[in-house]
């Protein structure tokens, strides 16, 4: 598996990064995990505009989702090849009415479905081309979902955004590369059931046994070294910022 960073930043793009999107590659499939402010434009340094075969989003806010809206356009208005067939999207319940109304002229109320094929995740373990995908439900103020993602013996596990939970553990455990969101600061903010800290992420990394740690949606208010220092005090394994346009074997 490939995984390459489209866009890292939490909440809002930063001068330097999209908000969040990850592109997985195996076996010539290219599977995209979320798709945040600004994410469509950098996308488009690592793959055509048609090249990618499924999308999953982890949930439903703005800075990981809105920029389907512009994807929607490019794929709906496509008049060189005519218009893209359904692409697969897996989402939280309620995928298609989001973005339709985040979007608020869509020609039909049908119209996503034109383009998208809508499937609603729940905690399961399913097949996403050559992946076999493990997903469950995080702590989050909206239906937030992390994701497992194997193949080849291989795995990326991707947090979402999430409190501390035993699902984000178990999803984790023994995982080859661990994308987890750190957007608060130890000591600093301290809000049950919303983000992860550096050292929250770290120490969900030690619990669960991963190989290698990789901090992201750190918003642009946060000093991203804070939090990987934190990260590093309790994990010892190999722990790193994810950086745009960065891409790792795994």
């Amino acid at each position: 598996m490939k995984l390459t960073v489209v866009g890292c930043s939490g909440s809002f793009p930063s001068a330097e990064s999209a908000c969040s999107s990850y592109l997985v590659e195996a076996d010539g499939f290219r599977l995209l995990l979320d798709m945040g402010n600004g994410a469509l434009g950098e996308l488009q340094r690592h793959c055509g505009l048609y090249d990618l075969d499924a999308i999953f989003l982890s949930h439903l806010h703005a800075d990981h989702c809105i920029d389907m809206c512009a994807y929607f356009v490019a794929r709906y208005y496509r008049h060189d090849g005519g218009r893209c067939a359904p692409l697969p999207v897996y989402g939280p319940e309620g995928t298609e009415h989001r973005l339709t109304t985040a979007y608020a002229d869509t020609p039909s109320a049908s119209s996503m479905s034109e383009v998208f094929d809508f499937h609603t995740v729940k905690p399961s373990t399913f097949e996403i081309g050559p992946f076999t995908v493990h997903t469950e439900r995080v702590r989050h103020p909206v239906e937030a979902y992390g994701i497992r993602i194997e193949h080849g013996g291989k795995s990326l596990t991707y947090s979402g955004d999430t409190g501390v939970t035993e699902a984000l553990d178990e999803l984790a455990r023994d995982t080859d590369l661990f994308l987890c969101e750190a957007a608060f600061t130890h000591g600093k903010e301290s809000i049950p059931d919303l983000h992860l800290n550096g050292r929250e992420a770290g120490e969900t990394a030690a619990r669960a046994g991963a190989r290698r740690l990789l901090l992201t949606h750190i918003p642009p208010w946060t000093d991203p070294q804070t939090n990987l220092r934190d990260a590093r005090e309790v994990f010892a394994g190999p722990a790193e910022l994810a950086v745009p346009r960065a891409a790792y074997e795994i």
